[in-house]
């Protein structure tokens, strides 16, 4: 009875791009990918550490889910920062990491790569269909400018990172009036209450 080099379970799907980039690297990487595929493709502009809408419409019927989500996003968020994260964190990359775990290249658990996973991954890099910054991440950009404000663009973990999300809701709601510098002047509040 001959053996099957890969034990029985649901059947394979051909992995995307986006399938390929959650195996190598993760949602981080996914969000990478789009946003270098989209200013490749001139819907968004890179400047430093912002991202804004490019020159070329998002064509609807084109276009993958994760960049469709980044081309939106990238009209309200303009730190690559923050739209990274949450393209990270969108139901988009969600359901990539639960479409690979239900095929058997991502475990249930930690959501790691598993062996299936790696073979994968290793024939698809192997095919050299993707660019290699989908398997290598930004070290593989040739625009060193783009792989430097990729690698500087993350946010403070913990309590950092819900300040710096306060701070940022804080000045949307009061960008437009206020004063010129911090504010000095008295806030009440008192002191504690001794008996």
């Amino acid at each position: 009875m001959p053996t099957s080099p890969e034990p029985p379970g649901p059947a394979q799907r051909d992995l995307d791009l986006y399938d390929i980039a959650f195996l190598a690297g993760g949602g981080r990487r996914v969000a990478e990918t789009a946003l270098i595929t989209l200013r490749d493709r001139g819907v968004i502009k890179v400047r430093g550490s912002r991202a804004r809408p490019g020159d070329t419409p998002v064509e609807q019927g084109e276009i993958h889910p994760v960049e469709r989500s980044l081309a939106e996003l990238c009209a309200e968020l303009d730190d690559i920062a923050v739209l990274l994260d949450f393209v990270r964190r969108g139901p988009e990359v969600v359901l990539i990491r639960a479409q690979l775990m239900s095929d058997g290249s991502l475990t249930c658990f930690r959501h790691r790569v598993t062996a299936l996973g790696r073979r994968r991954l290793a024939q698809a890099q192997a095919r050299g269909t993707w660019p290699a910054h989908v398997f290598e991440g930004s070290t593989a950009l040739k625009d060193r400018r783009l792989a430097r404000t990729l690698d500087n663009a993350s946010l403070p973990s913990g309590l950092g990172r819900a300040l710096a999300r306060m701070g940022r809701a804080l000045d949307s709601d009061h960008g437009a009036g206020g004063s010129d510098g911090p504010d000095h002047g008295s806030s009440g509040g008192g002191g504690g209450g001794g008996d």
